[in-house]
C-alpha cells in the first residue's frame, strides 16, 4: 500500500524503520520542524527525518499541518493509508479526508484509558498492571476513534517512564504491521470506544514533577518512576531545587511531611503524608548528581529544615 507517515517522537523510529523495510511503499513523511536542543541550543532534526532521507523518502516539516501548502503536498503523494504516531499536532478534517482507505493512529495506551500526550507516565503513576498499543481510526476528537486492534503487555515492577517508553517503542512495529495487514485484506472499521470509561493524560511540564510530601509514600514513589526522565521530579531544599531520581524505597518512619527522619547508608528518609520515602540519588541545583548521604554531608542545616 501507498503510505504517508506523520511521526516525530523517538518512540516512532523503530516502527518507521520497520515499514521502510517492508513491501509497503512509503511515499512521504510529515514530521515536526528541526528544533534547538540542549544547553547550546543546537538545531536538531527528528530522528525519523534522517531515516526518511536515507531511504530516499520525501520529507516536509510544516509548522502547522493545517497550512494549505502542507495539505496539498500530502494530496499529491496520494496515500491509501496515513499512519500517525507521536506527531504532536491536532489534525484537521481536511487532512483526515485525504487518504483513500484510512488514517490511523498508534497510541501508547489501552484506550479509552489515557487519551492525550502523557499516557505512558499516567499508566505508571496510577499503578496499572498493564499497558500497550491501541491502533485507532483518526477522528477530529482527540484519540477517540474506533479501535482497530490493541496489543497489551504487562508493566514491569520498578519500571520507569523511560524504560516503559523504550519497551513500547520495541513493540510498535508489530502493532503497525498487524493493523496494515488488516487493511490489505479488507476494510477495518474497528470498534467504538466506551466514552464513559475515557480518561485524559495531558502534556506534562517540569512544574508537574514538583513533589507534594503530603501525599502517600507509595503514590510519590510511583510518580518518581513515572516521571523519569521526563519531566523529572524535584523538591525545594532551602532556596535550591533538588532533583530526585529513581529508584526510591518505601520507609517505615513517620513525621511531618517533608521532614528528614534519618540519614543512613541507604539514603535519606523523608516523611510523607502517609509513610516515608528513602531517597537514593539526588542532584542539587548547580551541583552534580550524588547519593543522599553525600548530600547530607554538605547540607545538614538545610536538611534539618526539611524538603518543601
Amino acid at each position: 500500500m501507498r503510505l504517508v507517515f506523520m511521526v516525530t517522537g523517538e518512540i516512532s523510529e523503530l516502527t518507521f524503520s520497520d515499514v521502510l523495510a517492508s513491501d509497503h511503499e512509503v511515499v512521504g513523511l510529515v514530521t515536526q520542524p528541526d528544533r534547538p536542543v540542549g544547553r547550546k541550543q543546537v538545531m536538531t532534526a527528528p530522528g525519523v527525518k534522517e531515516l526518511a532521507l536515507g531511504a530516499g523518502v520525501p520529507v516536509i516539516q510544516p509548522e502547522s499541518v493545517r497550512s494549505e501548502e502542507a495539505l496539498e503536498q500530502i494530496r499529491q503523494w496520494g496515500p491509501e493509508v496515513i499512519v500517525v504516531m507521536a506527531y504532536g499536532q491536532i489534525l484537521p478534517q481536511a487532512l483526515i479526508e485525504i487518504p483513500t482507505r484510512a488514517i490511523i493512529n498508534l497510541h501508547a495506551s489501552l484506550l479509552p484509558k489515557y487519551r492525550g500526550a502523557s499516557c505512558i507516565q499516567a499508566a505508571l503513576k496510577n499503578g496499572d498492571a498493564e499497558t500497550g498499543w491501541s491502533v485507532i481510526h483518526v477522528v477530529r476528537k482527540l484519540d477517540a476513534g474506533n479501535v482497530i486492534l490493541q496489543q497489551p503487555f504487562p508493566i514491569l515492577e520498578g519500571e520507569t517512564g523511560g524504560e516503559l517508553h523504550d519497551r513500547l517503542a520495541e513493540a510498535g512495529p508489530a502493532a503497525c504491521r498487524a493493523a496494515l495487514a488488516l487493511f490489505e485484506k479488507a476494510e477495518a472499521p474497528g470498534d467504538a470506544q466506551d466514552e464513559s470509561l475515557q480518561t485524559y493524560a495531558p502534556k506534562l511540564g517540569r512544574k508537574d514533577g514538583y513533589l507534594d510530601w503530603a501525599g502517600s509514600a507509595g503514590k510519590m514513589a510511583r510518580l518518581i518512576r513515572a516521571f523519569h526522565p521526563w519531566p523529572g521530579t524535584s523538591a525545594a531544599l532551602g532556596n535550591k531545587r533538588l532533583k530526585i531520581f529513581p529508584p526510591v524505597r518505601l520507609g517505615t518512619g513517620s513525621g511531618t511531611p517533608g521532614q528528614v527522619l534519618e540519614v543512613g547508608e541507604e539514603g535519606v528518609e523523608i516523611a510523607c503524608g502517609n509513610g516515608s520515602l528513602i531517597l537514593g540519588e539526588v542532584q542539587l541545583e548547580g551541583s552534580r548528581r550524588m547519593s543522599g548521604v553525600e548530600l547530607a554531608r554538605g547540607h545538614e542545616e538545610a536538611l534539618n529544615e526539611g524538603l518543601k
